[in-house]
């Protein structure tokens, strides 16, 4: 069983992208890394995501394949447990993972599952082109999810804007609200095209989700691969206490309310 690991990255360094950390965790996890998007314009339309994930899937050549952006990562103790799930659903087209969001690293929350893992070999024909972000994986037309395919509790963990300062975030966000606008004609929940715009939308996310990470953790507790770069997290950078917001948010009944909601309907997701 081949195992090929996606990625892509453009200046992930002035991105201040974990991309060495990723790419550390992906050849622990993977046969092969296949690396796109090194081209990537500033400007663009928001199809062109999905176009990028299609092109590291066709030049990924392997028994499954991983779509895997550099700030999610796998935990070096699911890795034998990883590999078992891609053995006893190789009949099915996917399979996905259940995703831990990490705004700081002391807590984060069990947000959503993605579909990133893609049985190439027997299913050849997989395009990622669906949903409202043109870009999910599909087959047939149809999206693969939860709804279809196997759940496997190898958690993906989620650092996204973690390490990043509030000025790259601003300009990151806009970049991305303008290519949203390009090709929906609306800004949604982007703010804006400037960057001042669009990071105060974002600002108003972080503000609302904040109260939803309850599931505590210690440095020595993620992946080792990314245990060296939290450390090291400076104040002027996201994950140190998420620009000062971190304890000024508190949980409420109905945050908690939900949180066991989610346990009880998942009871074999844990991190």
């Amino acid at each position: 069983m081949k195992i090929v690991i996606f990625t892509h990255m453009t200046n992930p360094e002035e991105r201040m992208d974990p991309w060495k950390e990723a790419l550390a965790c992906y050849e622990y996890f993977s046969d092969e890394i296949v690396i796109v998007g090194d081209d990537w314009p500033t400007e663009f339309k928001w199809d062109y995501i999905g176009k990028v994930f299609q092109e590291g899937f066709d030049k990924s050549y392997g028994d499954w394949v991983i779509n895997l952006p550099t700030d999610m990562i796998f935990h070096e103790n699911d890795l034998e447990k990883f590999k078992t799930y891609l053995i006893k659903y190789n009949d099915h087209p996917a399979v996905v993972f259940p995703k831990f969001k990490f705004f700081s690293y002391k807590k984060c929350e069990f947000k959503t599952f993605d579909t990133l893992a893609i049985n190439k070999n027997k299913y050849p024909d997989v395009k990622f082109n669906g949903g409202g972000d043109l870009c999910l994986a599909t087959l047939n037309g149809k999206i693969l999810d939860q709804t279809n395919v196997p759940i496997v509790n190898v958690p993906i963990w989620n650092y996204d804007t973690t390490f990043r300062t509030k000025e790259i975030i601003m300009e990151d966000r806009a970049r991305f609200a303008r290519a949203w606008f390009r090709e929906f004609n609306n800004w949604d929940d982007r703010g804006g095209e400037t960057p001042d715009e669009a990071y105060e939308e974002w600002l108003k996310m972080v503000k609302f989700r904040l109260p939803n990470h309850l599931i505590k953790k210690d440095i020595s507790e993620h992946p080792k691969f990314i245990q060296n770069k939290l450390k090291n997290l400076r104040k002027e950078q996201f994950g140190y206490d998420c620009f000062g917001l971190i304890d000024d948010y508190k949980p409420k009944f109905l945050n908690y309310f939900n949180f066991m909601k989610t346990k009880i309907k998942y009871p074999m997701i844990k991190i």
